[in-house]
């Protein structure tokens, strides 16, 4: 670096170094902070495996139904599955069954 007569750094080369470690800090903080940083990263990783388990789950449920809509179609009908909804939704009790409130 060259130096004036009076023991100083040159202008010029302490412009470019603050403007080196300006950019620096500013790709070190976009890089870990930023919209496409680490910690978004680890957010949308986090996210991914979350809406993995709910689909899982959904999936789970929805093969559940369709189990329960087959077993209550005219082709093939679950005498159990349709007793237990009647219960469920109408109401019903055998005569012999005691309900208790």
């Amino acid at each position: 670096m060259r130096t004036p007569t009076n023991g100083r750094p040159a202008l010029g080369a302490v412009l470019y170094f603050a403007a080196v470690l300006s950019l620096g800090t500013y790709f070190t903080y976009a890089s870990v902070q930023g919209d496409y940083g680490l910690f978004r990263r680890v957010q949308v990783e986090g996210e991914t495996r979350h809406l993995a388990d709910r689909l899982a789950e959904l999936e789970a449920e929805i093969a559940d139904l369709e189990n329960r809509t087959r077993r209550l179609s005219d082709g093939y009908l679950d005498l159990d599955l349709l007793d237990q909804q009647a219960r469920d939704v109408l109401g019903y009790v055998r005569a012999d069954e005691i309900v208790l409130n």
